[in-house]
């Protein structure tokens, strides 16, 4: 096995607690324990673990628009080293970065398709208008992609995307990231955010529009008709707020915990004391929490829209319902609330099918992904890169 020098270029990381963040955190490890010198390329972020080992972080300053997210300031200076594949996470700042860097360099350049970026736009100021009527948003990813030497998709139904939706051209290998079930397994036990006797139910992820957090709300508020449920909401984000104003226009406000943002390390523990999870969101390549829930034995509730299709074993590890299906939600959960027996034989059976997924096993594929761009990149060294907006000419100069 050839040992690389990889680079993980990503505008998104810890402690930032989304799946991008720790599918980048277990590849770099997973990596590193193979014996490839990985480094994590990532913006400097509030209350990071200065500490951190193989993290070079890049300056940055804060986004108004969207919270949590930095702008960053790349340099080659920041270069460790030399790397010898270039892999990127994003289309953003460090990720085109990372993509021109390989491309002057005439190296290998592998990217990860992990987001619809243009569901996002609404937090860019008239972006979403201008993505309605243009495709702004999705002709950027169309040209990062592009520039690509091979392209990673997190499921099967998000490559179909990659090519029929994006038109990306470049070969799209399926690579499902990674969930380490030691490291869940391992979280210290929590202060329940649950009252005793109640049903525990829980949402985890960003409390954005994204997310469709409210429609969650709205199926507590069916099951609390027939069950005495409370859910738990982990997660930070801008609509904070006004989902709890819902829910209280909902008279649900002493039904719902808002627990605020939990590290990765500790996550697990909340997961292993929920008998369900909830979950509505859109925007997903591949709903890294619902696998993650599946691990530690949670069955699962959630629309079945885009990466989250590929999640969940129908009648086996959880139940999928339509886009905004509240009252289907909530049929569902309840049918697994009324009956343990049944909840308990999907709670093995969501162990068995997240096994399939250790982190271990996707970096081996991975690697396999970087020496097939390596061959590619001696073979056709010149190929065709579709163009891509520059970056300021002094950010890529190189000290070296």
């Amino acid at each position: 096995m050839r040992l690389y020098r990889v680079g993980l270029f990503t505008d998104a990381y810890l402690p930032s607690p989304n799946g991008v963040a720790t599918s980048v955190y277990l590849l770099m490890r997973e990596l590193r324990r193979m014996g490839h010198e990985a480094w994590v390329l990532a913006p400097v972020i509030p209350d990071y673990d200065r500490q951190e080992e193989w993290v070079v972080r890049v300056p940055s300053v804060p986004y108004p628009f969207f919270e949590g997210q930095r702008l960053a300031m790349p340099s080659s200076r920041q270069l460790p080293t030399d790397f010898e594949i270039f892999h990127t996470h994003d289309p953003l700042f460090i990720g085109i970065w990372g993509a021109r860097l390989a491309y002057r360099n005439h190296l290998p350049h592998v990217s990860t398709f992990h987001t619809h970026l243009e569901k996002y736009a609404h937090y860019i100021p008239g972006v979403a208008t201008l993505e309605k009527y243009t495709g702004l948003m999705t002709k950027v990813c169309q040209a990062f992609y592009n520039r690509a030497d091979l392209v990673i998709a997190p499921t099967q139904s998000f490559a179909d995307l990659v090519e029929n939706f994006y038109e990306v051209e470049r070969e799209t290998r399926v690579i499902p990231t990674g969930i380490d079930i030691d490291i869940l397994s391992a979280a210290p036990q929590p202060v329940s955010p649950w009252p005793s006797g109640k049903r525990r139910l829980l949402h985890v992820g960003r409390l954005g529009e994204e997310k469709s957090v409210d429609v969650v709300i709205r199926a507590l508020a069916e099951i609390r008709q027939e069950s005495d449920a409370h859910l738990a909401l982990v997660g930070i984000g801008p609509q904070q707020n006004e989902l709890a104003q819902f829910a209280a226009d909902l008279g649900l406000l002493e039904h719902v915990t808002f627990v605020g943002r939990v590290s990765y390390e500790q996550i697990g523990g909340y997961y292993r004391m929920a008998e369900l999870l909830l979950f509505a969101s859109t925007t997903e390549t591949q709903g890294l929490v619902v696998w993650e829930a599946e691990a530690m034995g949670v069955p699962v509730v959630a629309v079945g829209a885009d990466g989250v299709l590929d999640g969940i074993e129908v009648g086996v590890s959880g139940y999928l319902v339509g886009i905004g299906d509240y009252r289907g939600m909530a049929g569902k959960a309840l049918e697994l609330l009324r009956d343990e027996e049944l909840r308990l034989r999907f709670s093995e059976g969501a162990r068995a099918f997240a096994d399939r997924r250790s982190a271990k096993r996707v970096a081996e594929t991975i690697v396999e992904v970087y020496d097939q761009a390596t061959r590619l990149v001696q073979v056709e060294p010149r190929r065709l890169k579709i163009p891509f907006p520059r970056l300021p000419r002094n950010t890529l100069q190189s000290s070296r």
